[in-house]
């Protein structure tokens, strides 16, 4: 059979939906055909061996499964489903075959709702279970409210996805909430759902991915059904979505830290912002992108955990790298988990109750003559995002500089040093200095003057008023090395307030 009439039969069997072994069988014939003409070649064993290695890649495709099916989606099918995703390779694939627009189709019930009245600024997303020991979901919606103010309250939503099937515990928890929050259901506020158990996929008999017990399996698969019901639901209730889990504490004034951040990258390519570095917590997504999020869960929420999945999710679309911001907005205050009442100490070190005081960092250049250890360069210790400076150990005399763009006035600096896992990469001995009058130097920009403002404690540097000990306005600040150190320097974050 010649290659024309080998395609020919492939559309045909594509278009009409031929049983696939009548072209395995054409396909052993033709292969045959060639081993038949091959015999005659002088070189028989290399004939043989390829002979051989055809013969057993066919026998290999007899295995395929009969009904017909694109190889392209085969394999995009079989290499998302491990925790391996080759995220780079299937981005635009996935943009091409998952670009799902439209809502999943769900009848909510209404537990405790009034008609939305307009779309938002930010929905705060909960998803919440009956759990053996603890219930946080009403200490975390106090805390949603009670850490916004006036105002932040017209600009943001909130959702509650009761999403236990034990309707009797639903019931009790309705109206405790009504009790409670009522108020905010007669705003607009807040808004309590529930996706009837009809619309959920098997959770039975699922595969032990990780060798997970089967429970665990169970948990974790419904878990990312109800998330992904919870964000079909929330898809057009406003410009913003941050998912929570049910056991949160908010910092104060945690929708103007957001907003600051997202002006901040106004004109940036993100899909996923981190406003804290535990599990599903804090996560920040553009309401657009919801739809496609809520499909992605549902098409392989029995292979992993939801915060593995959220990873790949983000790198299909192209977001290669985290971009978390600190200080972290939301701290998990739940002691035990929703899975089986176990413990669950874990804690955000870099959160803070007092958030709203997000450092200005006004546009500037940095400098250091320190020896750079690899991509750890000196602007990322200028950065908000969870990034940061590391040197090799530094000498006496050694500075690290950062010239503004324009000369500016100044409330308060802090500087940290060091990190959790790295405790002693802290500047052991330095001072923190400012300048005036900029020049051009070598191709570079240096302040002539500069006037202490202090020394490091214990690798960290704090200032306020500073204003008021300065009779200039700043052009450039300094960490200046006092003495030589056998300990590598990591500048974990340096903040700035302006007026």
């Amino acid at each position: 059979m010649k290659n024309k009439e080998m395609k020919l039969l492939y559309y045909m069997i594509k278009d009409t939906k031929i049983n696939s072994r009548m072209l395995k069988f054409y396909q052993m014939k033709h292969i045959f055909e060639i081993l038949d003409k091959m015999r005659c070649l002088r070189k028989r064993s290399t004939v043989s061996f390829l002979g051989v290695l055809v013969i057993f890649l066919l026998f290999m495709n007899l295995y395929i499964e009969d009904s017909y099916v694109l190889e392209g989606d085969k394999q995009l099918i079989r290499e998302t489903s491990t925790h391996q995703l080759n995220s780079e390779r299937y981005v635009h694939t996935f943009k091409d075959l998952s670009n799902f627009s439209g809502a999943i189709n769900v009848t909510y019930r209404y537990l405790a709702a009034t008609p939305l009245q307009r779309k938002r600024f930010l929905t705060i997303g909960l998803s919440s279970v009956k759990r053996k020991k603890g219930n946080y979901l009403l200490e975390t919606i106090k805390s949603i409210f009670e850490q916004s103010s006036y105002e932040e309250l017209k600009e943001i939503s909130v959702v509650v996805h009761l999403a236990d099937f034990n309707s009797s515990w639903r019931e009790v928890i309705v109206q405790d909430i009504t009790q409670k929050f009522a108020h905010h259901i007669i705003a607009g506020r807040l808004v309590v759902i529930h996706a009837p158990e009809e619309y959920y996929p098997i959770l039975d008999g699922l595969k032990r991915n990780y060798n997970d017990p089967e429970d665990r399996v169970r948990f974790r698969s419904k878990q990312n059904v109800d998330y992904a019901f919870l964000l079909n639901f929330c898809a057009n209730t406003s410009d913003y979505y941050v998912m929570l889990e049910d056991d949160v504490r908010c910092s104060k004034n945690f929708l103007t830290a957001i907003k600051k951040v997202i002006t901040s990258l106004e004109g940036t390519y993100w899909v996923t912002l981190e406003f804290s570095k535990l599990g599903y917590i804090g996560k920040l997504y553009h309401s657009h992108d919801l739809p496609r999020l809520a499909h992605f869960l549902l098409m392989f929420y029995q292979e992993m955990p939801c915060d593995w999945l959220l990873t790949h999710f983000r790198g299909l679309l192209a977001q290669k790298n985290v971009i978390r911001f600190k200080p972290s907005l939301f701290q998990h205050m739940g002691y035990y988990s929703s899975y089986k009442g176990t413990e669950n100490k874990l804690k955000d070190d870099d959160f803070e109750e007092e958030s709203f005081d997000i450092p200005d960092n006004p546009p500037a250049n940095l400098y250091t003559n320190m020896n750079v250890f690899e991509n750890y360069e000196a602007s990322k210790a200028y950065s908000s995002v969870d990034e940061y400076f590391w040197g090799k150990p530094p000498s006496a005399g050694d500075v690290f500089v950062i010239i503004f763009e324009n000369p500016i006035l100044i409330k308060k600096i802090k500087v940290s040093t060091g990190t959790e896992d790295r405790q002693n990469d802290i500047l052991h001995h330095g001072a923190l200095d400012v300048g005036e009058n900029v020049i051009d130097f070598k191709q570079s920009r240096q302040c002539v003057t500069y006037l202490r403002l202090g020394e490091f404690k214990n690798g960290n540097f704090e200032m306020s008023e500073v204003n008021q000990k300065i009779p200039f306005d700043i052009h450039c600040i300094r960490i200046y090395v006092t003495k030589t150190q056998k300990e590598w320097l990591i500048i974990r974050s340096i903040s700035i307030w302006t007026f």
